[in-house]
């Protein structure tokens, strides 16, 4: 029976290779990246601008000059770039996003006009992320989050942790004592993402404060996500993907996505 696996596993690792030709694309050519998530937070929201990266290791560059306009069915709001965050554009009001509304997101670039258009759909409440302590030291690490799978209701995770309070951590650097961590819960079960490369876990000690978000995604959204991931993270794996375009809901060329998220959140403090 064990000799059965082996042949299996190799039938598998080898059937998955196949010749393809594949023209790539002009590394000459700059796109317009458009990063935008707008979500029923009271807060002014922003919209990021960059050109695409022409090779591996260069830096995003900033679109600077633009002109960013949000509207729905009664207002418009007019964005203005942060000085200090070349390419950062941000609402002079509150913008709060609802559900049944259509939003749209205009972006004009040296003569050259992009749009996008989404809606909301509604938040969801849901149980606070476990932890559990390490076991060679006294630090601890995130257990569990949410289900990587859920047929009708995906969802983006965002998890900021920060224990730059921490006795004997004050006076540390502040990037080593917060963390940012994503996590997804989509509607589609890939082998790349079961086999994805690992990833290193984030140790933090108790005390920490953990702020834990949700954001509702549209099928259209999680479906970009899925392409993404499906592009990034998950590639390097045991069994990656061949290479695709992104999906993206930017016209004219452009590549990105706009998004309307609904928000719901909760907070927690690490205790041994």
């Amino acid at each position: 029976m064990k000799k059965r696996w082996i042949y299996i596993i190799l039938l598998m690792l080898t059937a998955c290779a196949k010749q393809t030709d594949w023209e790539a694309p002009d590394q000459g050519v700059s796109m317009v990246v458009v990063e935008a998530t707008i979500t029923n937070e009271s807060k002014p929201q922003e919209v990021n601008l960059h050109y695409n990266m022409i090779d591996l290791f260069d830096d995003p560059v900033p679109i600077s000059g633009a002109e960013v306009i949000i509207n729905d069915e009664d207002s418009t709001w007019l964005l203005t770039e942060d000085m200090l965050v070349p390419g950062k554009y941000s609402s002079q009001t509150n913008l709060v996003a609802r559900t049944g509304r259509s939003y749209s997101l205009l972006v004009i670039d040296a003569g050259r006009v992009y749009s996008a258009q989404a809606s909301m759909v509604p938040g969801t409440t849901f149980n606070p992320l476990s932890y559990s302590k390490n076991e060679d030291d006294d630090l601890y690490h995130i257990e569990y989050v949410a289900s990587a799978f859920e047929a009708e209701d995906p969802a983006m995770w965002e998890v900021l942790l920060d224990w730059s309070s921490v006795p004997g951590y004050e006076n540390a650097d502040g990037a080593l004592t917060t963390k940012r961590l994503l996590f997804y819960t989509l509607t589609t079960v890939d082998v790349s993402e079961i086999f994805a490369p690992i990833v290193e876990d984030v140790s933090f000690p108790a005390g920490t404060i953990i702020e834990q978000k949700r954001y509702s995604l549209t099928p259209e959204h999680a479906d970009f996500i899925r392409s993404l991931l499906l592009e990034t993270s998950w590639q390097g794996g045991v069994f990656p993907t061949d290479p695709a375009n992104v999906i993206t809901n930017i016209s004219n060329g452009g590549t990105g996505y706009f998004a309307v998220c609904a928000v719901n959140s909760l907070s927690l403090t690490v205790t041994p």
